[in-house]
């Protein structure tokens, strides 16, 4: 859904809440979404799914209740889930309202800048701040990528390391 892509900048008001850009907004309604889902990601931004999409992603989730009983490591990622988890309605404003124990968590307090990002399936919202790290982040990796690329590249194909063009 092209609703899902691209970047906004919002401002988070003085209730905590947030009015999605037109195009995000009406991709929600067009996927049935009154219902969505936030979700505190450990990068430090808050995701908003479609509920159907987070109930599908939780359901490719294995739920084996021996494992679950043997692992803490999964009994403390299922709890990580819930705990910071929480099913909202979207106004007919198109607004969110940020659940208060998540702002502290995302950096989204009242008055804070936000960046509504695209992630295709849902949205992310990001701390303004957080969010131009992030895209620092974004693009150190592609460059460590693509450097790695070039050099299985130029091994693949034989040419020996001391003809190699620094």
């Amino acid at each position: 859904m092209t609703g899902f892509c691209g970047q906004d900048r919002c401002l988070i008001d003085a209730n905590g809440r947030l009015k999605l850009p037109p195009r995000v907004e009406q991709a929600f309604r067009r996927a049935g979404a009154l219902e969505i889902v936030f979700h505190c990601l450990p990068e430090g931004a808050l995701a908003v799914y479609p509920i159907a999409f987070w109930e599908q992603l939780r359901a490719e989730e294995a739920k084996d209740a021996l494992r679950t009983a043997a692992s803490i490591v999964i009994r403390r990622q299922l709890r990580r889930f819930g705990a910071l988890t929480q099913v909202e309605t979207l106004s007919n404003q198109g607004r969110i309202t940020i659940p208060a124990g998540f702002r502290s968590l995302v950096a989204l307090e009242p008055g804070t800048e936000a960046v509504v990002v695209g992630c295709e399936v849902g949205v992310e919202i990001w701390n303004s701040g957080r969010w131009q790290e992030e895209l620092g982040l974004v693009r150190d990796h592609e460059t460590l990528r693509a450097d790695a690329e070039m050099k299985a590249d130029v091994a693949a194909a034989g040419i020996p390391p001391a003809t190699r063009n620094p």
